[in-house]
């Protein structure tokens, strides 16, 4: 089976969406616990763009251990000097450095011709390969770029040392089928790409990042690249959580192993939710309050006699404690014996009945009935 990496870009593009900066204390704190994850690529930052960011990726890479760290450039030589300045004492460092492909980014943003373009991508790749061995090429907004002139790219870069060829889908245009085919493609028709590893990046800007990055695995893809709690530039990027545990939940499927610690995920979503102040949505998948709460009374029953009949994957399985009935007026007499049963309180079959009605009328009026409510309702109050 193919190894996935997992390419962790929480503390750069995820840390772009945030109204501030974070501190390099807090960004060294999320890298820890990355490594606790079990993630293989940490991209710390970039380091061109402020001293603080600099500070960051330096602490980062002289501090963690058995992961990649990884600093992002644009393909400026500037940009790669200050990346490997930042970099240096990692124990495995890696540049990422690129530049967009796609027309309308050429014409508007960079102002350059197709051929500035190749050019530029090729020299910054031989630059950062003076430095590193280890070099991600991204071709910004692949997506909306000419196939046959991210061909060319692609396999200038590749003969020019890079080592990871990254497609993203910048501005979250692709749907998967597309993005598929466009992975299936460049490897059918760049024969280069046999020899380094393909990595796919999706934003979600119409809610189909985890779903491209599910599609780049299918085409041949060997690392993804994503956030925690899908944080990042606009509609966000892909959740790794998410890109994880289907991966995990479809185990076989994709021909692929994970070397992630999933029972870390439930801590790594709460960190960084605390210390980027970017809530969790409570019907956020995977890692939601919501996620493993269940309500109506026939999946309660289900839930109650076998956990698998509502549940795909187990809140233990994330460290995310255990399934949580909710008690309303959606819910049956399985689920508020169950409860009570948890409570210290067998009640039999015949009072079953009545408390059952009193419970209606109790969750009618309140809406959630908690553990308070059932102890009085048991003792008649």
């Amino acid at each position: 089976m193919r190894k996935l990496h997992v390419f962790d870009t929480t503390l750069r593009d995820g840390e772009q969406s945030l109204p501030g900066t974070l501190r390099p204390e807090v960004k060294l704190e999320i890298a820890r616990q990355l490594v606790r994850l079990g993630v293989d690529v940490i991209e710390a930052g970039f380091p061109a763009s402020s001293p603080g960011d600099m500070q960051a990726v330096q602490a980062i890479a002289a501090d963690v251990r058995g992961v990649v760290v990884c600093g992002l450039t644009r393909a400026v030589r500037t940009d790669i000097d200050k990346a490997w300045e930042a970099l240096k004492r990692a124990e495995s460092p890696r540049i990422h450095t690129g530049i967009a492909t796609s027309p309308i980014h050429m014409q508007y943003k960079l102002r350059k011709s197709p051929d500035q373009v190749l050019e530029m991508a090729v020299d910054a790749v031989s630059y950062a390969k003076r430095y590193v061995s280890d070099v991600e090429f991204y071709a910004e907004d692949a997506t909306r770029s000419d196939l046959e002139f991210l061909k060319r790219v692609v396999s200038a870069v590749i003969k020019a040392g890079a080592t990871v060829i990254n497609i993203p889908d910048t501005v979250g245009y692709a749907t998967p089928w597309q993005f598929e085919e466009m992975i299936l493609r460049l490897r059918q028709e760049v024969p280069e790409l046999d020899r380094v590893t393909i990595s796919v990046h999706c934003h979600n800007d119409l809610g189909m990042a985890t779903a491209n990055t599910l599609a780049g695995i299918r085409a041949g893809a060997t690392q993804v690249e994503g956030t925690i709690n899908g944080i990042g530039e606009r509609a966000g990027n892909a959740a790794l959580e998410e890109v994880i545990m289907a991966v995990y939940a479809h185990r076989g499927a994709y021909d692929v192993r994970l070397d992630v610690n999933t029972r870390e995920i439930g801590t790594t979503s709460r960190l960084v939710a605390e210390r980027t102040g970017v809530p969790v949505p409570n019907y956020k998948p995977v890692v939601g309050a919501n996620a493993y709460s269940h309500a109506s009374g026939i999946h309660q029953d289900g839930v109650l006699k076998k956990p698998d009949t509502y549940e795909i994957m187990r809140p233990e399985t994330i460290g995310m404690g255990r399934s949580k009935i909710v008690l309303t007026s959606r819910s049956g007499r399985h689920a508020l014996r169950a409860r009570l049963q948890q409570l210290g309180y067998d009640v039999q079959a015949d009072r079953l009945d009545t408390l059952y009605e009193r419970f209606l009328e109790l969750a009618d009026a309140r809406g959630l009935v908690d553990d308070g409510d059932l102890v009085q309702l048991v003792q008649g109050v």
